[in-house]
């Protein structure tokens, strides 16, 4: 135990976290060298001394690449938590030096990016037009695992109970119900009422089958003595809604706040359907005990400004 405690404070180097880091993203001796512009022997001269330091292996190598071991998975998590608070500093110590406000990092899903985020974001620039926001879109098993490692400074989106944790703040900030929606020159469009059994017999963009509103979608098809639609793509993408609504004429289903967003612009129709599944508010979700930099907190003051 002393020894590796001596180990991750006294005798790794910075540069033996980046190599730790890139050979876990591109599983690769010869891939991770061209990342960091060094030779291959280089490579696995600096693994060697690593694994010397710490006594165990931390990548198996084989024909395939290399996979992190348990101890070398721990090892690569310490590395992306210290890189990430080492970029912060950095960051924010830049910021300050050359007069700007600093910078600030979002993990959001699309439910939030167009109006909620949009608009906060907005509002942060006409207070502090140098403030820097770094955005990183996508769902929360991809988002959460890189807030709890410091990469991102917050997360904003749906509040599923689910991700609860002691470690984590959550802040509800409104509820958004869904709606579904078509392309402008779609015929349900244009219908006064239009049927769950309308929905079922065209083609659909449904969640994954491993998103909970793919259930409770299919759920409503179920209750109005339907079977759900055959003719599908299961996608959570945005850019994929709004791809196959035009070029297949599909029915997709997305949240109210966004779709009348993009429904004013003129890039679908939202369908006079209720969709009455039960989601969790949106909200924001930050690292309990986490100092909050200073812009962070102003986007928050921002967000929150937006939602009341």
């Amino acid at each position: 135990m002393a020894r590796i405690d001596r180990v991750l404070r006294s005798n790794l180097k910075l540069r033996h976290l980046q190599l730790l880091v890139a050979l876990d993203q591109f599983r690769h001796l010869g891939r991770a060298a061209e990342f960091l512009s060094v030779t291959q022997p280089a490579v696995s001269k600096t693994l060697a001394e690593i694994e010397s330091l710490f006594g165990v292996p931390l990548f198996v190598r084989s024909t395939r690449g290399t996979e992190p071991t348990a101890a070398g998975a721990s090892v690569v998590r310490f590395a992306r938590s210290v890189l990430a608070g080492y970029e912060r500093t950095r960051d924010e110590i830049a910021a300050e030096a050359s007069g700007a406000s600093g910078r600030t990092s979002v993990g959001a899903m699309v439910v939030a990016m167009p109006v909620l985020l949009a608009q906060a974001v907005e509002r942060l620039k006409e207070r502090s037009r140098r403030a820097t926001v770094l955005i990183d879109e996508g769902d929360l098993t991809r988002l959460l695992p890189r807030l709890r490692l410091g990469e991102l400074d917050l997360f904003v989106g749906r509040l599923e109970p689910g991700y609860a944790a002691p470690d984590l703040e959550t802040e509800p900030l409104y509820e958004d119900p869904m709606v579904a929606v078509v392309r402008p020159s779609h015929p349900l469009a244009r219908k006064r009422a239009v049927r769950w059994a309308d929905i079922a017999g065209a083609p659909c963009v449904l969640p994954p089958p491993w998103a909970s509103l793919r259930v409770k979608l299919e759920q409503q098809f179920f209750a109005h003595g339907l079977h759900p639609p055959e003719d599908i793509v299961e996608s959570a993408s945005f850019l994929s809604q709004i791809t196959f609504l035009h070029q297949r004429g599909a029915v997709a289903f997305m949240a109210h706040t966004v779709a009348r967003h993009f429904e004013r612009q003129g890039m679908l129709a939202v369908l006079r359907l209720g969709v009455p599944v039960e989601l969790p508010p949106v909200g924001l979700i930050t690292l309990r005990g986490q100092r909050v930099t200073p812009v962070t907190g102003l986007l928050v003051e921002c967000l929150r400004e937006v939602a009341g």
